[in-house]
């Protein structure tokens, strides 16, 4: 620990002096003034600070002085906002030099900074995309030697980016459209066969649906193979959300197609192709692939995943809301036997469809409560969930404005259509 020759110490930030005793210096909630503390040589000290002046025992910062002042407010009184007419990323530089981060903003100021973060990053990420096509133009101008980081790459690598990287290169764009097209034809299939008419033209066209289908689950089964044989962690591969949805769409069809072959049309075959049905209907999961070629659904799979939290604790609050809404109005509208009672309340589970259509605003009209009390607490229950579903939305929204941000920057400087946080 360095040996102060005073017991106060001067901080001087772009001008302005503060003075402090050293214990405060040692649990100052600035990092970098707190590192001050434990510096054992002046040259430690000079690598926090930009000079030193033993005799006065003063430190020198050569940053914003108004900027500092706001900072000092947030120690004093726990509230960091933007210094006014200040632009808002250099308080944010000055915020990272004094070891504080976004989340110590206000909520409000938290927005402006991710509004001028997104805007600024798109900017300056199209400059360097630019700049670097036109010095790469340069370089194979001069040089006459192709670039190296797309050409030396061995044919694994090139085609892991072809099935992985849909905007990676044309062919790969090319491969992503036909995969689209493919879960577009499945999903067309699958939704026509729940129509009433669908089993007389079956019957009638039998060869060719079998042969649309078993084109589609060879396609399927194809790239999913591709992918397997190419990733470069195969237990990993295997982890992923995406990769087992594939399995679990995939599957269903070769069991019914091994089932037939060994058991043929029985008994037990048609009561084995009732969960056979169930399990084809897994299919609708195969729209979750386009999030591999759509920024917009791994925008929304990655605020899924980082708003659990929030998603709990709304949850929690509908359970709760729940049990206490519908025990009062099964009392209200059946429990006390009065005339007239409705038969929809006749027990609490019954009351709880009730009260989950009431907060969501609703209302199927199916039930509805009679009796003034509990027309009186169906209103208190719309009110409360109002007031309950909206305490958790505003976290929600800034995350997801936080990902949406994210994902377009990462379009911006490095093309790439998976996330690779949402994979895992």
């Amino acid at each position: 620990m360095m040996k102060f020759g005073k017991n106060i110490c001067i901080l001087n930030v772009g001008g302005t002096k503060y003075a402090f005793s050293r214990e405060i210096i040692k649990n100052f909630p600035l990092r970098r003034v707190s590192r001050l503390h434990n510096c054992s040589s002046e040259k430690e000290v000079l690598e926090v600070c930009d000079d030193y002046d033993r005799e006065r025992n003063e430190f020198f910062f050569d940053r914003h002085s108004e900027a500092f002042v706001f900072i000092m407010l947030y120690v004093r009184s726990g509230r960091l906002r933007f210094a006014p007419k200040m632009c808002e990323l250099s308080f944010y530089n000055e915020m990272i030099y004094w070891g504080l981060e976004s989340s110590h903003l206000e909520f409000c100021c938290q927005k402006r900074l991710d509004d001028r973060m997104s805007d600024t990053y798109t900017y300056f990420c199209e400059e360097d995309v630019k700049a670097e096509e036109e010095c790469r133009g340069e370089r194979t101008t001069t040089a006459n030697t192709p670039v190296p980081n797309k050409w030396n790459m061995t044919w694994v690598e090139k085609l892991r980016r072809l099935f992985e990287e849909p905007a990676s290169s044309v062919a790969a764009q090319i491969l992503a459209a036909v995969s689209v097209i493919f879960v577009i034809v499945s999903m067309v299939i699958l939704c026509a066969s729940t129509l009433p008419d669908w089993e007389t033209a079956k019957n009638k066209n039998t060869e060719e649906h079998r042969v649309i289908e078993a084109v589609c689950i060879g396609w399927f089964t194809a790239e999913c193979i591709m992918r397997f044989l190419l990733s470069r962690d195969k237990c990993q591969f295997i982890r992923q959300p995406l990769n087992v949805i594939d399995l679990l769409a995939i599957s269903p069809y070769y069991v019914l197609l091994s089932a037939t072959a060994l058991v043929g049309e029985s008994l037990e075959m048609q009561r084995a192709g009732i969960m056979l049905c169930m399990l084809r209907m897994t299919r609708v999961f195969w729209l979750i692939k386009l999030a591999r070629h759509f920024d917009g659904l791994q925008t929304l799979g990655l605020t899924l995943r980082r708003c659990r939290r929030e998603l709990v604790m709304l949850l929690v609050f509908m359970c709760v809301a729940m049990a206490i809404f519908s025990a009062l109005a099964q009392l209200l509208e059946h429990g006390l036997d009065l005339q007239p009672s409705s038969q929809h309340y006749s027990s609490i589970p019954a009351a709880s469809w009730w009260v989950i259509i009431s907060m969501t605003t609703v209302g199927y009209g199916d039930m509805y409560p009679i009796t003034v009390p509990g027309r009186v607490l169906g209103g208190v229950c719309v009110v409360s969930g109002i007031v309950l579903l909206s305490l958790p939305i505003s976290f929600i929204y800034h995350s997801f404005l936080q990902c949406y941000h994210q994902q377009r920057f990462r379009s911006v400087r490095q093309p790439q259509s998976l996330s690779t946080e949402l994979l895992n």
